[in-house]
């Protein structure tokens, strides 16, 4: 089984100038899993990114990663 959380935390931490404070918020309902990643303030912009083409892919990923298991997926990014 794919744990998701830690899928999105690895991405997340890749993707920004402040890694430690990157922080993912799981809770699962059956197969709907609801993923809530908070990041610095100043890393918004990274991980939404123009037009919010990172955001989209992330989502994307995780998505992908989740149907593995039969389960979905919900990203939402706060800072």
């Amino acid at each position: 089984m794919t744990d998701l959380k830690q899928t999105l935390y690895g991405i997340a931490r890749a993707i920004v100038d402040n890694p430690d404070e990157v922080s993912v918020i799981e809770n699962e309902d059956g197969k709907e899993v609801k993923l809530v990643l908070s990041v610095a303030e100043s890393d918004m912009g990274m991980v939404i990114g123009k037009g919010g083409k990172i955001a989209k892919a992330i989502r994307t990923v995780m998505k992908a990663a989740a149907a593995t298991d039969g389960r979905r997926v919900n990203v939402e990014i706060r800072d």
